[in-house]
């Protein structure tokens, strides 16, 4: 299958940021990649502590849809968070108490009717994501599966429904679902263990463009293939450079696939 192109999703919920490249370290997480989550109230997140949460404690698509009118990005250099909306971009300096503040004031003012109570951004501790699965370190999109999905709904749907890492082509739709427990190389090294399906939620019903809920994923997936499923989640046993255009050859695990601790 060859890699159509490369996805970190900075903050938990926001919108994508597309990569050429990245490079993948043994045991870890895409860089960048769900470093910050929006707590709507207080989560009883720990940092200290971290323990993986329900998703429904941060801010997220599947009931805040309003986040997708958003385009965010991060600067990896200043560590500030940009987002634009309604043509004005404000840079958040959230290292800093002063631009955490700040970015809790926009959202207050953006969603009000929305939140349970202060919308405190969380970053995460070395080792840990705030994914929605524990075991969401590099989620991979099959674009032949999407546009499978999309004849039998007859209406368009765009793959970043789907918020994946990594979207590939060249492989039979839906056959990304049949690969649990084998392992994808890379040219650089690069070995992604293939461990579990992922499982779809209304957050795949909005549309990343308008923040429109214009769909019913999950009920057409039921409907069409006796299941939600859409995409793989896979761990990095041994690490390496990933790139848009690489092909990545399937191969038999080295070892048991093993879900991990997010």
């Amino acid at each position: 299958m060859r890699v159509a192109s490369l996805y970190r999703y900075p903050v938990k919920g926001l919108s994508p940021e597309r990569l050429s490249r990245t490079e993948l370290p043994t045991g870890g997480y895409v860089p960048g990649d769900r470093l910050f989550a929006i707590e709507n109230g207080p989560s009883g997140f720990d940092p200290a502590e971290p323990v993986h949460q329900p998703k429904i404690k941060y801010l997220m698509l599947m009931r805040n849809e309003a986040l997708a009118r958003l385009r965010t990005r991060y600067d990896d250099d200043s560590r500030d968070l940009v987002i634009g909306y309604d043509d004005v971009e404000t840079r958040f300096a959230i290292a800093t108490a002063a631009g955490r503040e700040q970015l809790s004031a926009f959202f207050k003012a953006f969603m009000p009717d929305e939140l349970r109570g202060e919308p405190r951004l969380l970053a995460a501790p070395l080792g840990y994501r705030f994914t929605d699965s524990r075991s969401g370190f590099v989620s991979i999109i099959n674009l032949a599966s999407v546009a499978d999905l999309e004849t039998r709904l007859g209406v368009p749907v765009d793959p970043l429904r789907f918020r994946g890492n990594v979207m590939v082509e060249g492989l039979p739709a839906w056959a990304e679902l049949d690969l649990v427990d084998r392992e994808l190389v890379a040219p650089s090294g690069l070995r992604l263990q293939v461990i579990k399906r992922i499982e779809r939620c209304a957050a795949t019903n909005v549309d990343p463009v308008t923040g429109i809920r214009d769909l019913q994923i999950p009920k057409a997936l039921m409907k069409g293939y006796g299941h939600v499923d859409c995409g793989i989640y896979c761990r990095i046993v041994a690490g390496g450079t990933l790139g848009e255009g690489e092909r990545l050859t399937l191969v038999e695990a080295s070892e048991p696939a093993a879900l991990g601790v997010a």
